[in-house]
């Protein structure tokens, strides 16, 4: 089988071979001869000529690939300089509102500098005064001086209450026969006694007692309501007199009238009836005010009660403004005499 394989095939190639074998007349022989002669001297040319421009080629394709990878260098570096230029451009921005935000501050800061330089002049004036002011307490007219004066006061005040102790004299019943005085004057010892009771003591020998203002009769002796009237009356200019001298404005204004005087009540806790309003209230044209009688008039002590209460308050005001506190709410005398036995001590000088 093999053997019929082969020459098969050598059969197909030499008829392959004789179709393309071209036959050639003797006639044309010349010319293809001729013709074959000039294509292989073109083809030697063109050969020569590859030969010739394959260095050159080689040479222009380097060159533009150089250009090429240089124009991507350029193009690449071009980007990195439009990014720059935006950095750059960013920058500016922010150093142009830094620079804006600096020019604020700066501003601010010489503000507050030329502030600072006011405070600081301020302050070198106020230590100056401060300074002034020490040595006008160190020297003659100051806080020695100052002491000296009050003393001078004090001693001023202790003179003017003895007059009116003296004008009023305030004295305990020690017994049937005989009374004890209670004044002490400038440079006296100080007593300690117990709370006096209030039917105890008297003004210019006139007793007082809450006794007619809690049960008022037919049968009450007027005698007696005259002398307390009187009483209340002494105990309502002795505190008119020592107000002033103290220079203390009492919270309850007085109206004197001997035995028939009244106190004021700028907030009154009683509303006055209608029948009393034309004989004891008195309405001013900027501010009301009720008058409450230091006497009793008629029935009525309600009145009479709340105004001899309204007086102790004023005695305790002073009492507080020298530094003491009541001995009661009805103790009317007994404060009033406290209150003259302070003042007349020795340690009223020095009170601060």
């Amino acid at each position: 089988m093999e053997r019929e394989t082969e020459p098969s095939l050598s059969e197909n190639s030499r008829r392959s071979d004789r179709e393309d074998v071209k036959i050639i007349e003797w006639e044309e022989f010349d010319h293809e001869l001729t013709r074959l002669w000039s294509l292989s001297s073109a083809l030697k040319l063109a050969t020569e000529k590859k030969q010739i421009l394959q260095p050159k080629l080689e040479s222009l394709i380097q060159v533009s690939t150089e250009s090429l990878r240089r124009t991507n260098e350029l193009e690449e570096m071009r980007q990195r300089l439009e990014a720059r230029k935006l950095l750059v451009d960013k920058t500016s921005v922010a150093c142009k509102v830094t620079e804006q935000d600096v020019k604020k501050k700066e501003e601010n800061l010489s503000t507050e500098v030329r502030s600072l330089l006011v405070g600081g002049t301020t302050l070198s004036f106020a230590k100056s005064k401060l300074q002034e002011s020490n040595c006008q307490l160190e020297g003659e007219s100051g806080y020695a001086h100052l002491k000296i004066v009050t003393n001078k006061l004090r001693k001023r005040q202790q003179y003017m209450i003895s007059q009116v102790s003296f004008i009023y004299p305030l004295k305990i019943e020690a017994g049937p026969s005989q009374d004890q005085e209670l004044e002490s004057f400038p440079g006296g010892s100080r007593l300690v006694t117990k709370p006096l009771c209030q039917g105890s003591v008297r003004i210019l020998g006139l007793p007082f007692s809450m006794a007619p203002f809690t049960k008022m009769s037919f049968f009450t002796d007027k005698k007696e309501v005259q002398k307390l009237a009187t009483a209340l009356g002494y105990v309502a200019h002795a505190v008119s007199l020592i107000a002033p001298y103290l220079r203390v404005p009492i919270r309850y204004p007085l109206r004197l009238g001997g035995s028939k005087t009244y106190i004021r009540d700028y907030a009154p806790y009683i509303e006055p009836s209608s029948s009393d309003m034309s004989l004891i209230s008195t309405l001013s044209q900027n501010s009301k005010f009720v008058e409450f009688p230091l006497f009793l008039d008629g029935q009525d002590t309600t009145r009479a009660a709340y105004a001899v209460f309204l007086l102790n308050k004023n005695i305790e005001q002073l009492l507080n403004f020298v530094g003491e506190d009541s001995l009661g709410p009805r103790q009317v005398l007994a404060n009033l005499k406290e209150l003259i036995r302070i003042i007349q001590s020795p340690d009223y000088i020095n009170y601060l």
